[in-house]
């Protein structure tokens, strides 16, 4: 991509800052007469089922060890075929806690960095296979193209990239460099999710032609916790940006659902958000009390829920809800809807209907029994006793693990990663345009028309052992 249209896009977006009074507004020109967002030139090389060289040992490097990445040490120490070599933090007390799990593992120590350039020096280490990627948002692209520029397969967390130059970039790399970029979407792993997605597979539904998914998590004590994230950086994404910030969770499993980018293809979006009625509130009711939140009075934060909706290229429709900072219980609603039948799991429990009524808990028991996936019934139990989001977590990073030491392609690749992730942008332009239509870019470049689905057998894998698991005095 030139360097003028990587410009353009990159205005486009918004850039990363600390606080900020308002959102910007796309100008009136370019808001009437935007250029579809999509790349001139064709891939260099497709990462859709590439299967990357064997690795016989999988060595990891962790960056990033404040709220997810010690439980990702922890299950990563379970597996056999895993080297943990280096643990990452900005700050170091953070890395030798980390250490700690090794040791209680009976593993050997890991090198420990640190700093502001302590990412770098990890990506740059040679002992190193995959970089596991646990920061702040801003930091996943910069450290996953600098991994993938060294020599190593990337595994972020979500989202990948918060701006369209970033997808293209990962995009690009990964191609380039011919090294796996993963979004890490845990919830792509959980276990209704997976059923749903080979009960799809096998027509169980028909036709899939509308999808429903969310992430509506009550964070607003968290968000304002001087203990949660680091410096406050979440909150202040929440006054960055507007539109649906977090809005994988709840679109990766149904666009599997979908085959999105392996037989069919987002086309573009509408957005729509609610002002926010209260996190400047609860910001102003802090301050009295606590000078620290003074300068997150008077700020203008996102709406309090955003309605993505999303139409495909096959004419198939799909909703995103995202709200983080109202009291509702948790919810990703995950919701697929065919010409033969539909399932939801939230609110639980999960169900199956094939007309005006939900089936009988016997008959959904038995169709649980014919569609579980092969991952589930092979690793499933192992995964809930060692856990992590009830073992979702655990089930990716065994996958994630086993693919790579048995050389096979990935279930979520650099495509997925840079088209689940471009819905912040795109929602956010739309949302501060009066709900504008928004083009979205396919960063296959055409190939989806003939990338396979992702392959839900285990493919010549599974042979990845797991270490004994001492769980409630039981071991697994």
């Amino acid at each position: 991509m030139s360097s003028n249209r990587r410009k353009f896009l990159r205005n486009l977006t918004m850039g990363t800052g600390a606080l900020v009074s308002s959102w910007p507004v796309l100008g009136k020109d370019l808001a009437e007469d935007a250029p579809h967002p999509t790349a001139k030139t064709s891939p260099s090389f497709n990462m859709c089922g590439y299967a990357a060289p064997k690795l016989e040992k999988v060595r990891i490097g962790f960056i990033g060890l404040g709220m997810r990445g010690p439980g990702a040490v922890e299950r990563m120490s379970h597996i056999e075929g895993v080297e943990i070599k280096a643990l990452c933090d900005l700050y170091p007390e953070r890395a030798a806690a980390a250490q700690q799990i090794l040791t209680k593992a009976g593993l050997p120590k890991a090198k420990e960095f640190s700093g502001e350039n302590g990412w770098r020096q990890v990506c740059e280490q040679k002992d190193i296979d995959l970089i596991y990627i646990t920061t702040p948002w801003d930091l996943h692209t910069p450290i996953a193209l600098y991994a993938m520029n060294n020599g190593k397969h990337a595994a972020t967390e979500v989202p990948a990239a918060l701006s369209i130059d970033e997808c293209w970039q990962l995009v690009e790399t990964s191609e380039r460099t011919r090294k796996h970029c993963m979004m890490l979407e845990n919830c792509c792993y959980d276990f209704f999710e997976l059923l749903t997605l080979n009960m799809a597979r096998n027509g169980l539904f028909g036709e899939v032609l509308h999808v429903e998914g969310a992430y509506i998590h009550d964070l607003l004590d968290l968000n304002f916790s001087k203990k949660g994230y680091a410096n406050m950086w979440r909150l202040k994404e929440n006054i960055r940006m507007n539109g649906s910030l977090y809005p994988t969770h709840g679109l990766g499993p149904v666009a599997q659902c979908m085959n999105i980018n392996r037989g069919d293809q987002f086309d573009y979006l509408i957005s729509m958000s609610t002002n926010d009625f209260t996190m400047g509130a609860h910001a102003a009711e802090l301050a009295k009390t606590d000078s620290f939140f003074s300068p997150y009075v008077n700020q203008k934060y996102r709406g309090n829920m955003n309605n993505t909706l999303i139409r495909t290229h096959k004419g198939k429709s799909i909703l995103i809800q995202h709200d983080v900072s109202s009291p509702r219980p948790y919810s990703r609603i995950h919701l697929v809807s065919g010409t033969k039948g539909v399932a939801q799991k939230w609110p639980s429990p999960a169900k199956i209907a094939f007309g005006h009524s939900w089936i009988k808990q016997e008959e959904f028991k038995a169709l649980e029994d014919k569609h579980t996936p092969p991952i589930v019934k092979h690793i499933g139990e192992i995964a809930k006793g060692v856990g992590g989001h009830g073992g979702m977590d655990f089930i990716m990073d065994w996958r994630l693990i086993d693919c790579l030491r048995n050389g096979l392609p990935l279930d979520q690749d650099v495509y997925d990663a840079a088209l689940w992730s471009c819905i912040i942008p795109l929602s956010n332009q739309s949302v501060n345009n009066r709900s504008r239509s928004m083009d979205i870019p396919d960063f296959s470049r055409g190939n989806w028309i003939t990338n396979k689905p992702v392959d839900l057998t285990l493919n010549g894998g599974g042979n990845t052992p797991v270490r004994k698991i001492e769980k409630s005095g039981k071991q697994l």
